[in-house]
């Protein structure tokens, strides 16, 4: 069954008013800002059972956006499933692989200088995603997923409203997008294979026939052309689809089970504490606070400032910024307050209409947008009453 689309009211509308010094410039073009944005509370009964009222703004599961890097969610959480379901002695998220290159514009990854021992793994590729939002990561979980198995398994479980063909921050042609890279696990002592898939190929085109045309212009190869650009071949994935994906790994529990992935608590474990980590907090040295600050991933209430973030707030999430599409898909609990929430938000900041030239208006509307967004959002639910204060101890260990 199709996840039910949120209902539209007037409460998102209506926070955003109460602050016009902070959104009325986006309200008044808010059409042109393409926002949508997908409130949902959770209020638990007596058994700490969550129950979950959605609020939607301008939320259009049908309406074209770039999602970016919020892409790599639903990877992460597919490539852990797979891992499970080959279930070989000795397959799991850190398990040693290297990827080799067997097609033209593919590429071989036999190191990872930010990996324990220098040696690539499924569960180190997840960190990196979540944690810095590292490009390459996705893209090795997206070789071994395979695009047809990566849209079909979505697609399988109800999630209908996306379309994932393509590598991130590579130039590739959809031929090249449609073969993914050959690779082998390895045990880390003896070298002995585990695992070895050979390069896969998806004979099917997801590229729809009617053009998605955005814009006034684009750049290519240095020169604008002063057409609207095509995203028909690009990745997409509705607001409602992104929120409930995240929701089926964070509260498995309360959603239908064919929207759910088949994860462990080990998985479960890996996935809550990269999401909810500041980069600091990883142990990778690469990650230093003054290239990867705390809100440098997380858009809402912390993206419009390099501060170090002290407080009992954790966000469990994955953003997205590219073509001046920012988005947010995030589950927000605040200790001190006993509150949560789930956000999801998208919006546009591309002012002169010409897509990769590379002038876009995050600093200026984007990131004060979401990081208010989230300050509007948070204060409500501070405000708001519950019947029950949510007993929060399943994410209490990722503070």
């Amino acid at each position: 069954m199709r996840a039910m689309k949120a209902p539209t009211d007037d409460l998102v509308l209506q926070i955003l008013q109460r602050h016009p010094e902070w959104f009325g410039p986006v309200l008044d073009r808010v059409g042109e800002y393409e926002v949508q944005i997908l409130y949902t509370q959770i209020d638990r009964d007596q058994d700490n059972v969550p129950q979950f009222t959605s609020h939607a703004f301008r939320v259009d599961s049908t309406a074209y956006f770039y999602p970016a890097s919020t892409v790599k969610m639903p990877a992460a959480f597919l490539a852990l499933e797979k891992l499970r379901q080959l279930a070989l002695d000795g397959l799991n998220a850190d398990t040693p692989l290297h990827i080799d290159a067997a097609a033209p514009g593919q590429i071989a990854a036999l190191h990872d200088a930010t990996a324990p021992g220098g040696i690539p793994s499924i569960g180190h590729y997840i960190r990196k995603i979540f944690l810095v939002s590292d490009n390459d990561a996705h893209n090795r979980l997206y070789e071994f997923l395979g695009q047809q198995e990566l849209n079909e398994k979505l697609w399988a479980k109800g999630y209908n409203n996306l379309r994932l063909t393509h590598r991130l921050a590579l130039p590739r042609s959809p031929q090249q997008n449609a073969r993914t890279n050959p690779m082998t696990f390895f045990e880390r002592e003896t070298g002995k294979a585990v695992y070895e898939q050979p390069l896969v190929c998806n004979d099917t085109s997801y590229v729809p026939a009617t053009k998605i045309l955005r814009g006034q212009g684009y750049m290519a190869e240095g020169d604008l052309v002063e057409a609207p650009m095509d995203f028909a071949g690009k990745n997409w994935i509705a607001v409602d689809d992104l929120q409930q994906i995240l929701k089926a790994v964070l509260f498995p529990e309360a959603v239908d089970p064919g929207y759910r992935f088949e994860l462990t608590a080990d998985d479960l474990d890996l996935l809550y504490r990269a999401m909810s980590q500041w980069p600091r907090e990883s142990g990778i040295s690469k990650y230093d606070s003054e290239q990867y600050w705390d809100g440098f991933v997380k858009f809402t209430l912390f993206g419009d400032s390099k501060e170090r973030i002290d407080s009992a707030t954790r966000v469990f999430n994955k953003v997205g910024a590219a073509y001046g599409y920012m988005t947010e898909n995030a589950y927000t609990v605040d200790f001190d307050h006993g509150i949560e929430y789930l956000l999801t938000a998208v919006i546009c900041v591309n002012e002169n209409g010409i897509f990769d030239d590379g002038i876009y208006a995050y600093d200026e509307v984007g990131f004060p947008f979401m990081a208010n967004l989230g300050r509007a959002i948070h204060a409500h639910e501070i405000g708001r009453s519950r019947r029950h204060p949510p007993d929060l101890c399943r994410f209490a260990p990722y503070r």
